[in-house]
């Protein structure tokens, strides 16, 4: 029996020819990442152990971003907790004020992933990397310690659930639309444990912004990781970027997979996602009338320069809605960059939306665009759980860049 793309990952990296579906084992990992709310209860946990030095300090990254530039007294001595570890530890890959950005932005942006990698970060979202063909987790914050001790990961290997999207996609349609629709047709918990492998004409068509989105949200479908097998379009990412040799490893024409689920992107929409799960998704012409307060248009979902691209597009010469607060947060300083080259945040400026340093702020509500009781937001984060942006008796409605966008100047959901 042959394997999954995932499995030769795993297998690769606990030394072993093949591993299949429930095995345990322990597998070598080639980085650790934690956030600054994270972080220090890792730190805590690995000094409580009686560690006394990384087990790599290349190949541990810390990255403030969420409560960063600092909200409030808290969060200041959160990321100060933080920086002292990263210094006393001589940490090569620590981010900060000025050189951060979104960590699930930043890592790939920094060649600090390749293809073929172990990836464990105490955040929900690192399933974000499988874009490049990696194996990439969240883990709880002591798992994490562990990591950061001994280099390994003591796991169960996935069972994997293929996604082949086919067919051609229709205007306005991103990778953000296929994985709502996903989650939308399989639920919160259908994939539960599992590896999402997203393949298919439609995939190989999607640039790599387009994959670290669809990946990103493996999570919200119970996903153990998400995972695009490299491709041509990867190795062009990586080139000259990444800053180990990718394996670039593919699956087994006879792999056993747990299901296996056929898609003609042609019949997706522009999708919502309503309040207050992420698998409510509908087209967002089914919601044409409803009007919002604010949006958010970033994370680490849809804050690189491909997604800035697609806001300005829409917005280029207009303005928001009088009655929308908008709010865009470039994901890194280097996306940041290339969108003032570009004259984006230029649009961005003249229609009267407000740009921000890279932060998480938003998005879990921790700040830069919290919202009030009753209010509703349209934005391109990943969660719309009940007070994830704020108050309990606000309303987070999910959507891509286009509709996001669209929605800022009508003062309604729209699509372009």
């Amino acid at each position: 029996m042959g394997m999954t793309v995932t499995e030769k990952i795993l297998a690769r990296a606990c030394g072993r020819d093949a591993v299949q579906a429930g095995e345990f084992i322990n597998a070598r990992l080639d980085l650790a990442l934690a956030n600054d709310i994270t972080a220090p209860l890792a730190i805590k946990e690995f000094e409580a152990a009686g560690a006394k030095k990384v087990w790599d300090p290349e190949r541990v990254v810390l990255v403030c971003d969420h409560f960063v530039p600092n909200k409030d007294i808290r969060s200041a001595e959160q990321a100060k907790f933080v920086r002292n570890f990263a210094r006393r530890q001589g940490l090569s890959n620590f981010y900060d004020v000025g050189r951060m950005g979104i960590e699930h932005v930043i890592l790939p942006e920094k060649g600090l992933v390749a293809p073929g990698d172990v990836v464990i970060g105490a955040d929900s979202h690192t399933c974000t990397y499988g874009a490049l063909g990696a194996f990439a987790t969240g883990v709880g914050s002591t798992d994490l310690a562990a990591g950061m001790a001994t280099g390994e990961v003591w796991l169960r290997v996935p069972e994997t659930i293929r996604f082949n999207l086919k067919g051609t996609p229709g205007k306005y349609v991103t990778g953000k639309d296929y994985i709502l629709y996903i989650i939308g047709m399989i639920g919160v918990d259908g994939a539960l444990y599992a590896a999402m492998e997203f393949a298919g004409g439609a995939v190989a068509a999607l640039s790599m912004d387009g994959r670290f989105t669809m990946c990103n949200m493996a999570i919200e479908a119970g996903g153990k990781s998400g995972i695009v097998a490299p491709d041509a379009v990867t190795e062009d990412y990586c080139r000259g970027r990444t800053r180990r040799q990718p394996v670039m490893l593919a699956g087994d024409k006879d792999a056993a997979y747990a299901r296996v689920v056929d898609i003609d992107v042609a019949a997706i929409e522009p999708q919502v996602a309503r309040p207050h799960l992420p698998s409510n998704a509908v087209p967002a012409s089914e919601l044409a009338d409803l009007k919002v307060d604010q949006v958010v248009i970033g994370s680490c979902t849809n804050g690189r320069i491909e997604d800035l691209r697609m806001a300005a597009e829409v917005m280029r010469g207009r303005k928001v809605s009088p009655h929308v607060r908008t709010i865009v947060i470039p994901g890194s300083q280097e996306v940041y960059r290339q969108a003032m080259r570009e004259g984006l945040i230029d649009i961005f400026i003249n229609a009267e939306a407000a740009v921000s340093t890279p932060t998480c702020g938003p998005c879990l509500g921790g700040h830069m665009g919290i919202l009030a009781a009753g209010e509703r937001a349209v934005s391109t984060t990943n969660r719309n759980f009940v007070g994830r942006m704020g108050h309990v008796d606000s309303e987070v409605y999910l959507a891509g860049p286009y509709v996001a966008a669209a929605t800022a100047l009508a003062g309604t959901v729209a699509v372009p």
